[in-house]
This record gives C-alpha cells, structure tokens and sequence, in this order.
C-alpha cells in the first residue's frame, strides 16, 4: 500500500536538499511526497532584489518537485517572518487533514536560521491540532511519524537514528533537480551545497552499509520503517 509523505522545510529548497534524495526513493517505490516550504527563501541573492528572488524560487520548487515526481506547496510567507502562532499551524494542519501523510520530515529544532527552528516548532503544533476532533470539514488526521532531517544548518544536537539507503537512481534524479536551483549549485553564498549532500550521503552510506544513505532523528518514542527491504 502506497503512503503520504509531507516534508516541511523553512524556505523553498531547504527539503529538496535534505529530504529529496529519500523522497525520491520512495516516489520511486510508488509511495506520494508533498513538499511544502513555509516562507519563499526569497532573501538569499546577493545580485536579484527579493521581488525577482523569489519569481524564481517558486518556479525552482516546483520544476524540482515534478522532477521527482513530488507535489509542490508553498506558505504566503516572507524569508525571515516565518511566525510562530496557530494561525500558520493550523495552515499546515489543514494540509495534513486534507492529504493525510503517514509520516512527516522537516528540519532539527535546533538551528542558526530562525525559520528553520519555527518551522519545526509549528509542525509539531500541526501534528497536534489535525488530531483533534474539531468542526472541520477535512476531518482529522494522525500522523504516525515525525523524522527531521540532517541539515548542516540545525546541527546542534542532531543525531541520526535512522538510516535510509538511496539507490542509485533515485540519487540520480535527485542530483539532476536540484542542479536546476541557483543556491543549491552556490550561486548566492558560495557554499558548494551539492557536494556537501552528496559526500554526506556517501559517509551516510558508510554507516549503513550501503552506497549512499540519508539520516534522520526519529521524533517520538515509535520508528516508522522507511528503509524498506
């Protein structure tokens, strides 16, 4: 049976980085990924204003997420304004009433980016809200698992204790999207993203005894099985 996989990141890209190459696999193995970023990243080009920055950042999202085969989803909010009220939860808890995703990934708690942190904080909100019985047309909706995603950018305190393996063409496809984002290929702060998450992978891989590998942090006491077989 196929399942729903939400994956939440702060700005356009930050999931595409993180969680792409595990979203594509499992795309691959028939199951639906949604991504959803909560503000638009539009604040990170040193040479195009935040107007232009961010036309371009929502066609990078979505050229991305049809490259793996994924939905594409993005909050009305600003890079760097990202609140952290109900009222944005309960936007997210509307998406998870409404596509009833098994298991949820977004960022660590912890992190130098303040979206990054809020985002993780209004998730576990929404979490919380779609599972209560109130007056909604969407009905309610538990999801069984939360997992966070290793990000060089919320690495205080992150420990992976999951493994998930990432074949060969599921890595493929997702070195081939994310080269179509300017700041994943470094144009905006110089950071060689790519390389980093793929020799992060490879180290991964070591780890689990396999190629290539993503970590998670397993939110919760339960583990819900990604690796597959």
């Amino acid at each position: 049976m196929s399942r729903t996989v939400l994956a939440v990141g702060g700005h356009i890209g930050d999931m595409d980085l993180t969680a792409g190459p595990t979203l594509a696999k499992l795309i691959g193995e028939g199951d639906r990924a949604i991504i959803l970023a909560c503000t638009y990243g539009e604040r990170g080009h040193p040479r195009l204003s935040p107007g232009e920055y961010r036309v371009q950042k929502v066609r990078e999202g979505e050229q991305f997420a049809s490259d793996i085969g994924a939905e594409f989803r993005v909050l009305d909010y600003s890079d760097g304004f990202l609140p952290d009220d109900d009222e944005a939860a309960n936007q997210i808890a509307d998406i998870i009433r409404a596509e009833k995703p098994e298991i949820v990934i977004t960022h660590w708690h912890k992190s130098i980016h303040r979206d990054h942190e809020r985002t993780a904080i209004l998730v576990e909100r929404a979490r919380f809200l779609a599972s209560l019985p109130v007056d909604s047309p969407l009905g309610r909706h538990g999801v069984k698992q939360i997992l966070h995603a290793d990000n060089w950018e919320d690495a205080e305190g992150f420990e992976p204790d999951l493994y998930v393996p990432i074949p060969e063409d599921a890595f493929q496809r997702w070195r081939a999207a994310i080269q179509n984002q300017a700041f994943a290929r470094g144009e905006t702060y110089g950071f060689r993203y790519i390389d980093y998450y793929t020799a992060m992978m490879t180290a991964k891989g070591c780890l689990a005894g396999t190629d290539r590998a993503c970590g998670f942090a397993v939110g919760g006491s339960s583990k819900f099985e990604l690796a597959g077989p």
